[in-house]
Order: C-alpha cells, then structure tokens, then sequence
C-alpha cells in the first residue's frame, strides 16, 4: 500500500487538505442556498463547473487509455455512491438537529476500521484503536454526543449515510489504483454531476443562479470543495488505506465549526477546542505510527 511516490507524511496532509476542502462544503452550502438557490440546482453547479476545471487542468485524453469498466465503475461511485450518501444525511436534518447528524456521521471511522478487521484487508492494531478514540471523543465533544430522545428515522438515515460511507472508501481505494489522481477525480465528479443534473429536472428545480456572490460561492465549492477535496483524497487513500484515512479525515468538523464562526458568525466554544486538540492527537498518532512502520520496514 505504501509508494514511493508519496510518502506517508505527505499522504497524511494530502488527507488533511482533502479534509478541510470538504470541511467547506456545509457553510458555502448554506451560503448558496440562503441566497434563493434550491439545494440540487447548487450541487449541479458545482460537480458541473468541477467537470469543467478538471477539464481545463488534466491532460483528460489520457482517460481514453483507461479500461472501460473502471470508468463506469468511478462514474458509478460518484453518480451513486456520492448523490447517495449526500441525500441520506440531507435528508435526515428533516428528522433530527445538525449536531446529532454530525456524531452520528462521523461514527464512520470505526464502521471502517470493523469493516477492514472483518474483511482481512487491515490490522486494528492497538495504535489505531487509540487514534480511533481520540478522533471519536473529539468529534462528540466538539459537536455533542445526542443526549435527548431522537426521531428514529433521522438516526436510521444518518447512521445510513456513516455506513455507507464505510464501504465508499474501500471501493474508490479499490477503482482507482493505476489511475492517475486527475483522471479518476474527474470521472467520480462527473458521475456526480450527471446525477445532480438529472435529478434537477426531474424536480423542476434546473436554472441559472443570479448574482456575482453567488457564482464566488459555487465557484468556490467547484474548486476546493470537490476538485482539490477528491483529488487530495483519492491521492492519500492510496497511500494510507481507508482506515487510516477515514481517522486523520475526523478534523473536517474542527474546519467546519471554525470556518462557520468566520463566515457565519458562529460561537466559538471551548468543546470546539478540546474536540479539536483530542482530533489533532489522533492524526499525529496515526502520523508518528505510520512514519515508524515506514521506518522500520
């Protein structure tokens, strides 16, 4: 798993920068959407306009080399798989708060880390089962953990969304070996895109926004929130695996909440920086633990 391409540090930052682009996404959402524009008109635009880029920066006639079946397996992934995963925790929100969404979500990176156990495809060794507690008590504390009795279709839907999530990682990990970051970025957004689309004028929901702030914030979710967001991650899990991913991938709350008070003028709270610190901790763990394997072998 490891390459001599990438080394494991900088596959660490890679997830770390994916992490943070995707970190992005809920507070440019509710920018976007605040400003008149229905939820799958937004996210049409952006896997549209992130096909555009990608296009414009890949050398995109290599993907013709490209065997067939990965191809529509990748657009199957982002098509399916993305559109999936964001309907089911989107949806929940009609059932239950945003924090209960948040800690039930990021319960993925054990459904992950059980997942590889049972499938013989990673170790749970005890290093990361203590990065997996650290990331997991600094996502509940930074968020809360549920504490009132929740709608039971919203936690079905949210733990849903986790779950599926959990088998996401192992299968882009799986399509995309032997394809070069760009090229499978853009045929997973691609994916996206066409199911946005068509699920726009399924709705009636299709048109063009209006309005400059509005086109920075679309523009914006195009380019860091899913060009460098999936193509940092497809890079790093390479390297890493989905378990070690889906651990660093728990500091996406910590930019989330942060950039929220920046932008949204939300509250900053000591449990944003406990959660925050014991978050930081997994991932220098996982850090340290992999440079010493590296290291060693």
């Amino acid at each position: 798993m490891e390459s001599s391409d990438v080394s494991v540090g900088r596959a660490v930052l890679l997830i770390i920068v994916s992490a943070l682009s995707f970190g992005s996404i809920s507070v440019l959402t509710v920018l976007t959407t605040s400003a008149g524009v229905p939820l799958l008109t937004a996210m049409a635009c952006r896997y549209l306009l992130g096909v555009v880029l990608l296009g414009v920066v890949a050398p995109l006639k290599e993907i013709r080399s490209t065997p067939r079946r990965r191809i529509v397996q990748l657009m199957l992934i982002g098509g399916c798989g993305q559109a999936l995963i964001t309907y089911l925790s989107l949806h929940s929100l009609e059932y239950i708060p945003v924090g209960p969404l948040a800690f039930l979500f990021y319960t993925y990176p054990a459904w992950v880390a059980i997942l590889a156990a049972v499938r013989g495809t990673e170790r749970l060794t005890p290093v990361r089962v203590a990065a997996l507690v650290l990331a997991l008590a600094g996502v509940a504390i930074m968020v809360g953990a549920p504490t009132e009795k929740l709608n039971p279709i919203g936690v079905l839907l949210a733990l849903a969304s986790a779950l599926l999530y959990s088998g996401y990682l192992p299968a882009l990990e799986h399509v995309q070996q032997g394809i070069p970051a760009l090229h499978a970025t853009f045929l997973l957004i691609a994916g996206a895109a066409i199911s946005f689309l068509l699920a726009t004028l399924f709705t009636g929901e299709l048109f063009l926004p209006a309005g400059g702030a509005v086109w920075a914030n679309i523009l914006l979710l195009a380019l860091v929130s899913t060009v460098i967001a999936f193509s940092a991650l497809i890079k790093g899990l390479s390297v890493l695996g989905p378990v070690r991913t889906a651990i660093i991938a728990t500091v996406e709350p910590f930019f989330t909440a942060m950039l929220g008070i920046l932008a949204l003028g939300n509250r900053f709270s000591t449990a944003t920086l406990i959660g925050g610190v014991l978050i930081a901790a997994a991932v220098l763990l996982i850090e340290w633990s992999s440079t010493r394997v590296a290291a060693t072998a």
